[in-house]
């Protein structure tokens, strides 16, 4: 039981805990805002990419949607 209590303890002590205190600051948000952050930094070039993918595939929107052009789903 006691081994039990300890593990269901360490579990609330970690989900307890927050990272609020490692927030960003308001001088590192400029870092942050920067074009090479973004989550697809050079739009252009994915969608290329994407067409590549697509016209290769030959998938109904590349990689975003499930399923191929071979019919084997």
């Amino acid at each position: 039981m006691k081994p039990l209590l300890f593990v269901l303890a360490l579990t609330a002590a970690a989900l307890l805990s927050s990272c609020a205190a490692t927030a960003v600051k308001p001088w590192d948000r400029d870092l942050l805002a920067e074009k090479k952050m973004r989550f697809n930094a050079y739009p252009m070039i994915g969608a290329v990419d994407e067409h590549i993918y697509f016209s290769k595939e030959g998938s109904t929107g590349g990689a975003s949607v499930a399923g191929g052009g071979c019919g084997c789903n």
